[in-house]
């Protein structure tokens, strides 16, 4: 039995959903990054490369003299352009006067992804190759783990060395571990961390405890590392292997996913998207983002995060570009730097010195005693899965919250924490909540299944990164928030009328829990 709140009646102004900026129309920022790489060096031979940006995996250092090609599997980072993998690869292959060649590996699953996370991959990857050919680059899109069949590609077509990205989850660093015993051993296996501004492996080299201990050692190494991109250029040496044209329909029935959950209308995939989601948070909601970014009610967050989950634009790229309006919007920019840099890059160091980053032993031993001694207290609500994905709970914010996500594919920041927070409140046992808020926020989310989602849903359930706070049930001394704490921040009634969460009740007792004002 249900009984449905309704929304206020009275109009309230509220924003629409997440920007959506015309490609098109958005051209301007693309075009002056475009001359910026080429003011910056003719090409990577003529840039200052920094060698510690990569890793080398394998026993074989120097690149066979008679090689026909260097390879570059990409995974994390899709995109041509302000990739220091791309750009390592193209380098080696010009020292070497050998064709260069870009693989993608498509998997027919990932993780607790969906179509919708697939659709805006592939048609990512649809501008990356179209790049590609138009730089003289021969794109391959191969089917399966690109540990299983990378090394037959690289045997195959006498590849003389193997770059691919850093990503710190288990399944993809077991990709590497494979690929280091299965390559020929005369092929270097190079590692370059594209996706953060400094190396996982030289900010830090053991697992930091907050972003209080690892934001003075990467602030340290910024000017180090925080520098232009030169371009890759259209490359000048070609050889007989050639990429099969992609069958892009292939690709799409090649997946073994929900095809439930389809693409969100707002976000247009892929590196000229993203740049245009960029231009448009410069140009109108970084002035907001400073004083407004933690008020679901407003447009003022960058929107830029699924385009950087999918490595479709480059964290690296979005810190220069808002950097250089600091004088102008000072707190609005630190506010960024925070969010896009520190807490970025602590939940890849989280992910990759702590394989147990997403259970509840991964967690501090403080957080673990208290929530273990909290674990059989008795819950004010207890929901299945199935009604959290539903957005049938008692509360009308959370199940807002929850039709965001289902909708767009993002959830407000502010509002993950709360969301993420009463479901541990809410379910039988902190490793239930915990499954349960890994799962929707992979399964629904366009930036899910990535070191950001997993650090945001252990944060929430499990304290890493933060203190004890003062005990209570359920919770223990983990941070609690609740109702009457968001509405103090901001208009509940407006974001609740925008997205049309109501109030599900299961019992009399419920009904009566709630008449009393007893909200949680």
């Amino acid at each position: 039995m249900s009984s449905n709140k309704e929304p206020p009646k009275k109009k309230i102004k509220v924003n629409d959903s997440p920007s959506s900026p015309s490609v098109s129309a958005q051209s301007n920022l693309k075009q002056r990054l475009m001359l910026d790489r080429k003011e910056t060096a003719e090409s990577i031979l003529n840039f200052k490369f920094n060698k510690k940006r990569v890793r080398i995996l394998s026993k074989a250092t120097e690149v066979p003299s008679d090689c026909k090609g260097i390879a570059y599997w990409m995974f994390r980072d899709e995109r041509v352009q302000d990739n220091w993998a791309f750009l390592f690869a193209q380098k080696l292959a010009l020292k070497n006067k050998v064709p260069l060649h870009v693989c993608f590996c498509l998997l027919t699953k990932f993780l607790d992804g969906t179509i919708r996370q697939f659709k805006f991959l592939l048609k990512g990857l649809r501008e990356v190759q179209k790049e590609c050919e138009e730089l003289n680059i021969e794109f391959h899109m191969l089917y399966g783990s690109g540990g299983d069949v990378m090394p037959g590609f690289v045997e195959k077509n006498k590849i003389g060395a193997l770059v691919i990205d850093f990503m710190p989850l288990r399944n993809v660093m077991a990709y590497a571990d494979q690929l280091k015993k299965a390559l020929p051993k005369d092929v270097p296996l190079c590692q370059v961390d594209a996706h953060n501004i400094v190396p996982c492996w030289e900010a830090s080299n053991k697992l930091e405890y907050g972003a209080r201990t690892i934001r003075p050692k990467i602030h340290k190494q910024l000017p180090e590392y925080l520098t232009q991109f030169p371009p890759v250029i259209k490359h000048p040496y070609s050889g007989p292997l050639k990429a099969e044209k992609v069958d892009w329909d292939r690709c799409e029935a090649h997946l073994e996913v929900d095809r439930s959950v389809d693409e969100v209308e707002w976000a247009v995939p892929g590196y000229s998207g993203g740049i245009a989601t960029l231009e448009s948070f410069i140009n109108k909601r970084l002035k907001f983002f400073g004083t407004k970014r933690n008020d679901p009610t407003q447009d003022a967050l960058s929107n830029i995060s699924p385009w950087l989950h999918f490595g479709q634009v480059s964290a690296q790229r979005c810190i220069l570009v808002v950097k250089a309006l600091r004088s102008k919007y000072p707190e609005s920019v630190d506010g960024y730097i925070e969010e896009a840099i520190i807490r970025r890059e602590l939940s890849d160091n989280f992910c990759f010195y702590n394989p147990k980053y997403d259970s509840i032993e991964g967690t501090n031993d403080w957080a673990k005693k208290t929530l273990n001694d909290h674990k059989k207290d008795k819950r004010p609500y207890l929901y299945t899965r199935e009604e959290l994905r539903d957005s049938k709970t008692h509360d009308d914010l959370w199940n807002s919250a929850q039709i965001q996500l289902v909708k767009e594919g993002k959830m407000h920041g502010f509002l993950r924490m709360y969301w993420a927070k009463k479901i541990l409140e809410w379910t039988a046992s902190p490793e239930q909540g915990l499954a349960d808020a890994i799962y929707l926020n992979d399964r629904y989310s366009l930036d899910g299944r990535d070191p950001s989602g997993y650090v945001g849903c252990m944060w929430s359930v499990c304290g890493i990164h933060d203190q004890g706070w003062g005990e209570r049930e359920v919770f223990g001394k983990i941070r609690y928030m609740n109702y009457q704490g968001c509405k103090r921040k901001f208009d509940i009634s407006a974001f609740v009328a925008r997205y049309g969460g109501k109030v599900y009740t299961k019992s009399a007792t419920m009904d009566k829990f709630l008449t009393k004002g007893k909200k949680k």
